[in-house]
């Protein structure tokens, strides 16, 4: 096992996507912060908290399950626990920032998509990340990266968030560990 982030290393890539999003977004009105269940959710509620102080302005966030757009539930071994989306406000006509913690192969966006669609038109989706490890299966890119590592298909990675695990890390997991 390797550590690729700690909690220092965790806080100021959020801090530094919060600006890249302010940036990009000057009216936080239109904006929507969706986490995708389950982690997801852990680093949208950080960001928003991040953007609100930088911005003073309230941020609207949300929740998106993703379980039951799945296109590999039937052939998981254990059913997928289903969560629930949360979404405050209409999405008709807003900017929404999809957050994930890792993003691998594309699937779980593609999903995220589909789900979403069920909500109504956004303005635009873009998608931020707190890890790019690459091996995309679809044509699926973020446009906020926290960090971007190359990794073997074997490899896993892990985040870690103290609110579901008790404490803030990146880990590379070894095909062989």
């Amino acid at each position: 096992m390797k550590i690729l982030m700690n909690d220092h290393d965790i806080a100021k890539t959020l801090e530094r996507l919060a600006y890249q999003i302010i940036e990009k977004h000057s009216d936080m009105e239109n904006l929507i912060l969706l986490g995708i269940q389950r982690r997801g959710v852990n680093l949208s509620q950080r960001l928003a908290e991040i953007l609100k102080t930088k911005t003073k302005s309230p941020i609207a966030m949300g929740t998106l399950d993703i379980n039951l757009y799945r296109d590999d539930w039937t052939s998981l071994a254990n059913m997928p626990a289903i969560a629930s989306s949360q979404i405050p406000v209409p999405i008709e006509g807003k900017s929404i920032i999809l957050v994930d913690d890792v993003l691998y192969t594309g699937r779980t966006i593609r999903a995220a998509l589909e789900a979403l669609s069920d909500y109504g038109r956004p303005k635009c989706i873009e998608l931020l990340v707190l890890v790019d490890r690459g091996h995309r299966e679809l044509p699926i890119a973020a446009n906020y990266v926290g960090k971007q590592i190359n990794t073997a298909r074997s490899e896993q990675v892990n985040v870690l968030v103290k609110e579901r695990d008790g404490c803030d890390e990146v880990r590379l997991l070894h095909a062989n560990a």
